[in-house]
């Protein structure tokens, strides 16, 4: 690993370099325009008034940031409060250099530290450099879940009852 190799919590003039490796990431993930996210929403669901999500980076002194673990607090209504890894990207050219276990060990205690009782992400089923990772650190990789989504269009389209739209409309006037 190399010596001048800081990990630290993130802030918000990394966001350029953050959503650059986003985009990465879909690259390798093989879905290079799925990517919608703006800076402009990073700045806001980051840190604006109601942060949803925060960030580790791992930043070279020659090369800026070549890694990142986002993530955000979750709740299971069985297990109460859990943290989700939502990416942990380590740049093409720092792979095999131990830093993806130093990003996933800081997310780690950052479940700790906040009481988390669960930590998950997603990994996709090809991917079988990741899967080895997090097997390799003591992670079950779970088979039996499928995953549910509704994407922008979708969730625009969706007609929701009038009762419903009204309670969602009196929770998001609180900022939640």
């Amino acid at each position: 690993m190399e010596n001048n190799i800081v990990l630290r919590r993130g802030v918000e003039a990394d966001l350029p370099q953050v959503l650059a490796l986003i985009q990465e990431l879909a690259a390798y993930e093989r879905a290079p325009d799925a990517v919608t996210n703006t800076l402009a929403d990073m700045q806001r669901d980051g840190f604006g008034a109601a942060p949803i999500f925060s960030f580790f980076v791992l930043e070279s002194q020659a090369t800026g940031i070549v890694g990142l673990a986002l993530f955000y607090t979750a709740y299971s209504t069985w297990k109460g409060r859990m943290l989700y890894l939502e990416d942990l990207v380590v740049t093409e050219a720092a792979r095999r250099g131990g830093f993806g276990r130093l990003l996933f060990d800081a997310v780690v205690a950052e479940a700790r530290a906040t009481g988390a009782k669960r930590m998950k992400w997603q990994v996709l089923d090809w991917n079988e450099p990741a899967i080895a990772f997090y097997k390799k650190l003591g992670a079950n990789i779970e088979d039996e879940w499928l995953n549910g989504n509704l994407d922008d269009a979708q969730l625009a389209s969706y007609i929701v009852a009038p009762t419903a739209a009204a309670v969602a409309t009196r929770v998001s006037a609180r900022n939640f």
